[in-house]
């Protein structure tokens, strides 16, 4: 692929759950005209509300001028039909499921340019297992970013077995375009920080099994040791679904390593529906 940032003008963004809207937010924000397409029409809705609220609060706060609020604001089309998602950049954040993503991405694939780049947010799934599903896994590369994605500033970058070198370079500088810090991760499940960070959660859950200590007083000491958040709270935010899936998707990449062996307690949760602060009700009531 010979492809260059400026090359870059539309960009796509698949999924229109929490960190998709996030990210197409800091997109838009960045001056690039952005279409986020979600097959679920609510979905969309909720995203334009959570946006504009972001954007709101942003201008409360002194951060965001009123006049790059109303410029991103103008910079997203919202979509339904994915056979209207042609752009120069896609970035995928859908359900962490390997089926699911290569499906996306071969269609993906086949309605786009041949310079079209493809980016997956997965938070753990290898992206050559992704791009063995393609007809051209070179023009695929992971994008990771970290909720809430119009907040936190890291951005991990991780290229398949055959991705082209030249993408890495062109979604660092995206990045910084972005006002991201991207760091460079293997192509191993998890990549780094959702490997280092899956035991914050982990073993707060295997407390939580054995009765240590309840949900509340796990959550007060670690934020008192000095995490800005305690790992209910955390997954409450992030999606306990999401972070479930996250888990067990490591966990079997891993075949089955004990350590990262996903909780009955999560499960429950996750059959409930109780899915954390986008469903009300989660480890805590919302």
């Amino acid at each position: 692929m010979d492809i260059k940032l400026q090359d870059i003008r539309k960009v796509a963004v698949i999924g229109a759950g929490t960190m998709g809207q996030g990210i197409a937010q800091i997109i838009a924000m960045a001056g690039y005209s952005v279409l986020l397409q979600d097959v679920n029409r609510e979905a969309l809705t909720r995203a334009e509300t959570q946006i504009n609220a972001n954007l709101t609060k942003g201008e409360s706060l002194g951060k965001v001028f009123a006049e790059q609020k109303a410029l991103a604001l103008r910079q997203i089309q919202y979509e339904t039909d994915s056979r209207h998602v042609v752009a120069d950049l896609i970035i995928e954040a859908i359900i962490e499921n390997l089926d699911v993503k290569v499906k996306l991405f071969q269609d993906l694939e086949a309605n786009n340019s041949p310079n079209t780049i493809l980016a997956t947010n997965t938070s753990s799934i290898p992206i050559t297992q992704i791009g063995a599903g393609l007809q051209h896994p070179e023009r695929l590369i992971g994008l990771h970013f970290f909720n809430p994605a119009h907040i936190m500033k890291l951005v991990e970058i991780i290229s398949g077995a055959v991705t082209a070198p030249q993408l890495v370079t062109v979604m660092k500088e995206f990045a910084l375009k972005l006002e991201k810090l991207p760091v460079v991760a293997k192509d191993s499940p998890g990549f780094i920080v959702n490997r280092v960070a899956r035991h914050y959660y982990v073993e707060s859950l295997k407390l939580l099994e054995e009765n240590v200590a309840d949900i509340e007083t796990i959550d007060q000491l670690m934020e008192a040791s000095g995490f800005k958040m305690g790992p209910f709270r955390l997954m409450d935010l992030i999606g306990v679904d999401t972070n479930f899936s996250v888990t067990t998707s490591i966990f079997h990449a891993f075949h089955h390593d004990a350590k990262f062996r996903p909780s009955r307690i999560q499960q429950q949760k996750v059959d409930a529906g109780h899915h954390g602060k986008k469903s009300k009700k989660g480890f805590y009531d919302y």
